[in-house]
């Protein structure tokens, strides 16, 4: 009776119901919208609404035939931040504009990846063999965007897109995936070395000077990526991404110290030597002076007009279709939290942030679970990249930190970050699946012939993300 007790249990079920919940949350804002504009329950609103509806149900059978262990909560959440997105997107759509639909596919086109990552993927301890391929991939996915004949030139300030044929892409959303997969594959491989004695100052131990290099290289990747990229979203992402994956794996709260100090001391130098990142500072601290409101470059109309704008919506919102988001420039990509903020209010805008924490909680749920150390801090990374990319974004629209370039996973207008999030949401359910599914005692061999050291990595450590 005890061994049928412990049984774990797939909760496909809870998975189907929470969908449908979702589901509704999506349509329902999709039919609010509609009925604002007088197009309630057209053509468009019944196809728009059934691709979107089947796409997940799909997902949900991949899920029960190849992952049947994974995490219940994670792909209704996704759904439900997705299908809002893809409303608040077609609610702001001009007349003529396509936007919204062309949210609409690459969102299919993005859960059609993350369902071929579930049935091919077998197993996320294969991806350990391509540690070091995936740092020359990333690598290549940032060299890009600065390659004559790919590159798409400067855009809104940053270079940071190639092009595709009729379309523009930008690789680095996908260098943080294959960036996380070459620090976990590395970290739990060499966990031993990195945690040798060092300096003791106070309570901190400091690492040797010596093995520092993994860290210097990532700083110096993310100052690379904001000196020819300009775009300094993208390197806080990278470095921090990096700097939560050591600490996990080594539980030294002098990593975190060391890489504060790396990553203030080099926005400090940036701001001072480089134009645009001192005049995204200058926005941020200066936001309603005179002069710097009217700037043409490097103002701070978007954050103020944003302001403005959650403002007007008070606690509940002014009503989806009844607001005026409109006047605040990239209302669909980048300040599409002040367009939520003020069409749903403080209320609707805590429940958006709500989810995304459950869905950061559910990532690092699998991490605690999953057995093996890649799994660990891959699950951690991946989580952790979603959540600094939320907090960046939310921060900059709430004027708490610079305005950056980044995009809200999942709601914004970009197909780019859309097929990324997707793959990490693919990702963490196949670490989910593991963690919660019976134990696996096969053995995987890794590309070196040798078989890691587990890390033991304390639950505190986790815990403190």
């Amino acid at each position: 009776m005890s061994q049928l007790s412990t049984v774990p249990k797939p909760r496909r079920n809870v998975e189907l119901l929470l969908l449908i919940l979702a589901l509704a949350v999506g349509i329902g804002a999709n039919m609010m919208v509609g009925v604002d504009q007088q197009k309630a329950f057209d053509s468009d609103f019944w196809f728009q609404s059934s691709l979107l509806a089947v796409a997940a149900l799909v997902f949900h059978m991949v899920l029960r035939i190849r992952a049947k262990y994974a995490d219940p909560v994670i792909l209704p959440l996704v759904v439900a931040l997705n299908g809002l997105g893809l409303a608040m997107i077609h609610r702001l759509d001009a007349p003529g504009d396509d936007t919204g639909n062309n949210q609409l596919r690459w969102t299919l086109i993005a859960m059609a990846v993350a369902i071929a990552v579930i049935w091919f993927l077998k197993d996320h301890r294969v991806l350990r063999r391509f540690t070091y391929i995936s740092l020359a991939v990333s690598a290549l996915l940032l060299i890009l965007p600065l390659v004559p004949g790919i590159s798409a030139g400067e855009i809104l300030g940053a270079r940071v897109w190639i092009r595709v044929g009729p379309m523009t892409f930008q690789p680095g959303e996908i260098a943080k995936i294959t960036l996380a997969i070459f620090f976990a594959g590395y970290l739990s491989s060499n966990r031993d070395l990195i945690l040798l004695a060092g300096r003791k100052i106070g309570p901190l131990q400091f690492p040797r000077f010596k093995d520092m290099g993994p860290m210097i290289t990532a700083w110096l990747v993310s100052i690379g990526v904001l000196v020819f990229q300009r775009d300094l979203g993208s390197s806080v992402l990278f470095f921090g991404l990096f700097i939560v994956m050591i600490y996990v794996a080594t539980s030294r709260i002098s990593w975190v110290v060391i890489g504060v100090a790396l990553l203030l001391g080099g926005g400090f130098v940036a701001s001072k030597v480089f134009s645009h990142v001192g005049l995204r500072i200058d926005g941020w601290l200066n936001a309603f002076t005179e002069e710097v409101y009217g700037r043409q470059f490097g103002g701070s109309f978007q954050i103020v007009e944003g302001l403005f704008g959650m403002a007007s919506g008070g606690l509940v919102g002014t009503g989806l279709g009844q607001g005026r988001p409109n006047l605040v420039p990239f209302a669909n990509s980048d300040m599409i939290i002040a367009s939520l903020g003020e069409e749903l209010g403080l209320i609707g805008l805590f429940a958006v942030v709500m989810m995304y924490l459950l869905l950061f909680t559910r990532g690092f749920r699998a991490a605690l679970g999953t057995r093996d150390a890649f799994g660990k801090l891959l699950a951690c990374g991946l989580s952790f990249a979603v959540a600094l990319q939320c907090f960046v974004v939310i921060g900059g629209v709430t004027r708490l930190i610079p305005l950056t370039g980044l995009t809200t996973p999942f709601l914004a207008a970009g197909g780019s970050s859309l097929l990324a999030n997707w793959i990490i949401v693919g990702l963490l359910l196949m670490i989910s699946h593991t963690a919660r599914g019976p134990v696996d005692t096969t053995p995987l061999p890794p590309a070196n012939g040798a078989e890691p050291k587990a890390i033991d990595t304390p639950t505190e450590a986790v815990k403190t993300l």
